[in-house]
């Protein structure tokens, strides 16, 4: 069996490694995996990149427009939206007609527009879309916050600065509407939460939805010796580390700054545990954030080679995501499987990764208090050992290489079955 895999980027950003991951994953377990991006990071063979020309840049460029001007001509949440208008029509490609299963994941800011989907769909070949956020099932945002609108019909939406009923959101919701009507279409969230939430969403009545998890090779990220990671990456041997990651350290979406009032709590409440404490700050911008926490501070930038991640978990006691909305962020799974801890929020996809006092600890939302409540219980008050053989037991299992691509091969499986 073939299967391409789309994405617009390879390696830039968590659906890209997730995605990219999966492909190695299908590759180790039998199947004919290739990926098709538009922005290509390394030269691994199997995955394919659209012909780079002034074209690609213009259509990145023209979306960002039509949205800018909708907007007042305003930056306000430029890239929290997309409304696909742009993209390349793949179905001529080599790799494309190769293909026995077309395998979309994150395809937005030029790489695929709705036009273009509309075009695979008239292929007739069998269409799996895994979701790393909302947007395939919301009129333009990728993240909805406390908006409901999808559920129903978007319209008068919130990220715009000047909202009403016949907006951008609403126009684009009912072009995804006629799209989804067309052909059928498998939907896989990465979460349960996600999946709940696109159960809600109106666009996608009718169609199939399910959850599988991002896999991740447990060869690679797995438990190694702290002393050495630490001589590695010249961080103090005699610090309880905690670890905070994000590609950009500033996205509010993150939580940093959730992190950062825990760390002051600490500080007041647990002076004999904030004395050990030192924070590794791993992200583009991760300098500007050294001044605010009352610990020692190592920033690092921004990690895309897995070896030098593997390490960098590995150097850590904990691993602390405060983000506000997620889905099933690839850093948890990493860090799990390195035998890492990890303390987040009770939000979106991160409560079916942690479990409670088992592997982890899991805070209440947005609770910077409970949050510090979680650093210092993983780290004085819970059996260390045992939360961290739980987390790597529960990668192993639940998001190995293997454990995953079983799930998404009986998918393929029963589609291309069901449309022969």
């Amino acid at each position: 069996m073939r299967v391409l895999i789309i994405n617009t980027a390879e390696r830039i950003g968590g659906a890209a490694i997730a995605a990219n991951r999966l492909m190695e994953a299908l590759k180790n377990n039998g199947i004919k995996a290739k990926m098709l991006v538009r922005n290509k990071q390394t030269d691994q063979v199997t995955v394919v990149a659209l012909k780079k020309s002034w074209r690609r840049i213009w259509q990145f460029t023209w979306e960002r427009i039509v949205i800018w001007a909708a907007n007042g001509f305003k930056r306000h949440n430029l890239f929290a939206m997309d409304i696909a208008n742009t993209g390349t029509d793949i179905t001529s490609l080599p790799e494309f007609r190769q293909a026995d299963v077309i395998h979309l994941h994150w395809i937005n800011q030029g790489m695929l527009s709705l036009k273009d989907i509309q075009r695979i769909l008239a292929s007739g070949k069998p269409v799996v879309w895994t979701m790393h956020d909302m947007w395939p099932f919301t009129g333009i945002c990728h993240y909805s916050g406390e908006c409901e609108k999808y559920t129903a019909q978007c319209h008068d939406c919130p990220l715009l600065l000047k909202p009403h009923h016949h907006d951008l959101s609403e126009k684009t919701f009912h072009k995804k509407q006629k799209l989804y009507a067309t052909a059928p279409i498998t939907f896989i969230a990465c979460s349960r939460w996600l999946e709940s939430m696109a159960r809600r969403s109106s666009l996608l009545q009718g169609h199939t939805i399910t959850n599988i998890p991002n896999a991740i090779n447990t060869n690679l990220f797995k438990p190694r010796t702290k002393k050495f990671a630490r001589e590695k990456l010249n961080l103090p041997a005699d610090k309880k580390l905690l670890l905070f990651g994000s590609m950009k350290i500033t996205d509010k979406r993150k939580g940093i700054d959730y992190l950062i009032e825990a760390c002051k709590l600490l500080a007041q409440q647990e002076p004999e545990l904030s004395q050990q404490l030192g924070v590794v700050v791993l992200g583009s911008q991760a300098e500007q954030c050294k001044s605010l926490f009352p610990f020692p501070i190592y920033p690092m930038n921004y990690v895309s080679n897995e070896k030098e991640l593997v390490d960098i978990y590995n150097a850590v006691d904990l691993y602390v995501t405060p983000s506000l909305q997620d889905n099933l962020p690839n850093t948890i799974v990493e860090a799990m499987a390195c035998g890492i801890p990890c303390v987040g929020f009770n939000v979106g996809g991160i409560p079916q990764m942690i479990d409670h006092l088992h592997n982890g600890y899991v805070a209440q939302y947005k609770s910077a208090d409970d949050l510090a409540n979680g650093i210092c219980w993983t780290l004085t008050e819970g059996d260390y050992e045992t939360l961290s053989s739980e987390a790597y037991r529960k990668a192993v299992t639940t998001y190995s290489e293997a454990t995953v691509a079983s799930q998404y091969i009986q998918i393929y499986n029963h589609i291309t079955g069901k449309n022969a």
